[in-house]
């Protein structure tokens, strides 16, 4: 009797211990969101119990400190990596602070080559037109530590990975970087997902100007419908948090409905986009989906939607 309470006590120790040893693996999960004067921009943090890695840098170094500072009120775990999931400002001009933190800042050959396009569009509009900057106080240029071509692995301390895959097809931006942490059944995918808020509708920055191409997000958020589980859940770089298969269709039927909402204002006005009221606009995509937040997403960025109709 002895010898069996003695076995089954071993028995229950060895479980608990794994069980222990796998929640330890699986990590936790930290999202900052900034204010409206950073875009409501994300940056996601993983922490596998010994570091961690972010994802996306904010608008500002400020923006960008204020997100590291929420950190470290959830962890003193140092920053190993940061990762662009893609060629915007409020993924990128943040990255400075990051570095002084230590992290190494990772992103595709891409990314990497399309930031000074995007960079010299975005600068020339927050300077020259919106004048909340100057040439000297508006962020500087950043440059990546690593880059990669398709694919690249980040090995944990604990023994896990993430994996980045580069997409090299327009969707939001000029190309997107997903990352998947198996431990903790996440996918981190930049603005490619705006679930249950307005999207940034301007579209990827080629040549100097602003290319909205509404079918080839879609595709884009097919394949990752296809490669992906279901229940996978995904971590977009605005919005909420749900499973892939609640906030992939939702997002397809949102950029469906985008381009029918925006052709139909563009018909009331006789198709002259000179004339072009997006304040409006924002009020028509309100009534379409009166339950989604960031309606001036659509203000501010829904010109290159509506300039890529016919």
């Amino acid at each position: 009797m002895k010898t069996l309470k003695l076995y089954l006590a071993t028995l229950i120790l060895m479980i608990m211990t794994s069980i222990s040893t796998e929640a330890k693996n699986i990590g936790e999960i930290y999202v900052f969101e900034s204010n409206a004067n950073g875009f409501n921009t994300k940056t996601i943090f993983y922490d596998d119990g010994k570091e961690v890695v972010a994802f996306d840098a904010q608008f500002t170094e400020d923006l960008a400190q204020q997100a590291i500072d929420f950190l470290r009120t959830k962890t003193k775990n140092p920053i190993k990596y940061l990762v662009i999931t893609h060629p915007n400002p409020d993924k990128f001009n943040g990255i400075p602070a990051f570095k002084k933190a230590g992290a190494i800042v990772i992103m595709s050959k891409l990314s990497a080559n399309n930031l000074q396009t995007v960079h010299n569009y975005k600068k020339y509009y927050f300077v020259e037109m919106a004048k909340m900057f100057t040439n000297e106080t508006y962020p500087k240029l950043p440059t990546p530590d690593q880059t990669f071509d398709s694919s690249y692995e980040i090995k944990l301390a604990n023994g896990g990975n993430i994996i980045l895959s580069e997409l090299q097809k327009s969707g939001i931006s000029t190309n997107q970087t997903l990352a998947f942490i198996k431990t903790a059944n996440a996918l981190v995918v930049g603005d490619l997902v705006h679930h249950k808020s307005h999207a940034w509708l301007e579209g990827a920055i080629i040549e100097g100007k602003a290319t909205y191409n509404g079918k080839s997000w879609v595709e884009v958020l097919k394949s990752i419908e296809k490669k992906y589980p279901a229940g996978t859940l995904v971590y977009g770089g605005r919005g909420e948090t749900d499973k892939l298969s609640v906030v992939i269709p939702q997002q397809i039927n949102y950029l469906e409905s985008a381009e029918k909402i925006s052709t139909q204002y563009l018909a009331t006005i006789g198709g002259d986009k000179s004339k072009a009221d997006y304040a409006q606009l924002q009020k028509d995509f309100e009534k379409q989906f009166p339950s989604y937040s960031l309606g001036y997403m659509i203000t501010y960025g829904a010109y290159g939607i509506v300039n890529s109709l016919k």
